[in-house]
């Protein structure tokens, strides 16, 4: 018989050694002070960060003609990028939600880090609808509030359904996150001997106690904000899409728009969580946390959602053929051949060709060169949102009103500025807080779980 003294309440460090060790590993780069390595990373995301603050500056003093929009392409890198990081915000909820409810321990070592990546990403997002208003002081018209002039929004327009949809994805993810991080945050409280810190740890842990009530209201919450969080996958990049899918523009007004989309996100998604992961796991030496199995496991999700991706892109070419519409028709003509061939070719190659590499066992499981593969994507990825929304504005019902868009350097430096925005955003979260769930890993660890044998 085990020799333990349950007279006392045990906590889960002093009872589960190897735990503790899981531990300190977790929560060494909080813990520690920042190395080189760090602040040469930071100032590299906040250079590219201060291209954002010039490049929004100039626009705000002389206006989005600082952009290349032209008549028509009234919608380019502003909306682009808007779109593209919506995507990149997918993968976190569906590993955090959706793979949760399917009960796969391997999403244990990347869902934390996944969720955070949600979190940014969104927050990247929600920038360039308010600075393609022109006008960011007025976005307050785009909520629906009672007012002395019984002035309210179109609730008809897909551009207000986008302001609904990504506020209450951005809401339930950020609840979300932050329920899976109060067990760390107990864990760090009772860890840390600063007097500061552990007043933070107390306030954001609720009062924590490692109970087994505790962790029965845990489970439950968990449980069924991943249910409520489930279909908003599915919803935000359909709701999206309906921005395309509702005009009447040529190569936009198809009903294949919505699971097209979604499909695109999680595979952009899958992509940046699976690069900045390598990078993370190799620096903090979670090696043994993020492991090879659950990389190639990620590959695998980003073969399957890179295949059907490449599928809508042929049913796009089969139904403008087969609709006899003759503006559709040549709408994905041009997109190959016209003038904007360069950039459909990339979407191509990176979406379509590249990801194929992942049917060989040995890519799936070589840190190089997946991670050049998942770059590659979301390059590739960007292209396609810049292939379906100007080669249509550019050349659409009238030739008299065919217009060549070209971006200017305010676009390139939001454009990399949204960058800096997002991983200074990432660089902050991984010295602040667990990128791993320190819960969650420990739950799935040898001898965690209760078992009926003899002490």
């Amino acid at each position: 018989m085990s020799t333990v003294d349950y007279t006392r309440e045990l906590s889960v460090l002093e009872a589960k050694p190897a735990l503790r060790e899981l531990d300190d590993l977790i929560s060494k780069p909080i813990e520690t002070k920042p190395n080189k390595k760090f602040y040469i990373a930071l100032s590299i995301t906040l250079s590219m960060l201060s291209l954002l603050v010039i490049g929004l500056g100039l626009t705000f003093y002389f206006g989005i003609g600082m952009w290349g929009n032209n008549n028509p392409v009234g919608w380019a890198f502003d909306i682009v990028n808007f779109v593209f990081w919506v995507g990149i915000g997918h993968a976190g909820t569906l590993i955090s939600a959706i793979l949760f409810l399917f009960r796969q321990k391997w999403r244990t070592g990347i869902a934390r880090f996944a969720e955070g990546m949600t979190i940014f990403a969104v927050m990247t997002a929600g920038l360039f609808p308010l600075i393609h208003l022109g006008r960011p002081w007025l976005a307050g018209y785009l909520f629906p509030y009672p007012s002395q002039n019984s002035i309210w929004v179109n609730f008809t327009s897909p551009l207000l359904w986008d302001v609904f949809a990504v506020s209450t994805y951005f809401t339930v993810s950020l609840i979300f996150w932050y329920v899976g991080l109060v067990p760390d945050f107990a864990t760090l409280r009772e860890k840390t001997n600063h007097k500061f810190k552990k007043i933070i740890y107390s306030v954001f842990s609720l009062g924590w106690r490692f109970s087994n009530r505790h962790w029965q209201n845990y489970e439950m919450v968990y449980l069924i904000l991943a249910g409520f969080a489930t279909p908003l996958v599915l919803s935000v990049h359909t709701i999206v899409s309906f921005d395309f899918a509702v005009s009447i523009i040529p190569g936009w007004h198809t009903t294949i728009f919505p699971p097209y989309f979604v499909a695109g996100a999680v595979f952009s998604g899958f992509a940046m969580v699976q690069n900045v992961l390598i990078i993370v796991r190799k620096i903090f030496n979670y090696e043994h946390i993020i492991t090879l199995d659950t990389l190639e496991k990620m590959n695998k999700v980003i073969l399957l959602t890179g295949s059907m991706v490449g599928y809508g892109y042929a049913m796009e070419f089969f139904i403008a053929w087969y609709s006899g519409v003759e503006a559709e028709q040549f709408t994905f003509l041009n997109r190959a051949l016209g003038p904007y061939a360069w950039a459909f070719w990339i979407m191509i190659s990176c979406n379509v060709l590249l990801p194929q590499l992942f049917w060989i066992k040995k890519n799936r499981r070589t840190i190089p060169v997946m991670f050049a593969i998942a770059v590659f994507i979301n390059v590739g990825m960007w292209f396609e949102r810049f292939v379906i929304i100007v080669t249509s504005l550019s050349r659409d019902f009238l030739p008299s009103s065919w217009a060549y868009y070209k971006p200017t350097l305010v676009d390139g430096m939001i454009l990399i500025g949204s960058f800096g925005f997002f991983f200074t955003w990432i660089l902050l979260f991984v010295k602040a807080l667990p990128v791993v769930s320190m819960a969650e890993v420990k739950a799935v660890v040898d001898g965690a779980q209760p078992s009926h044998k003899e002490l």
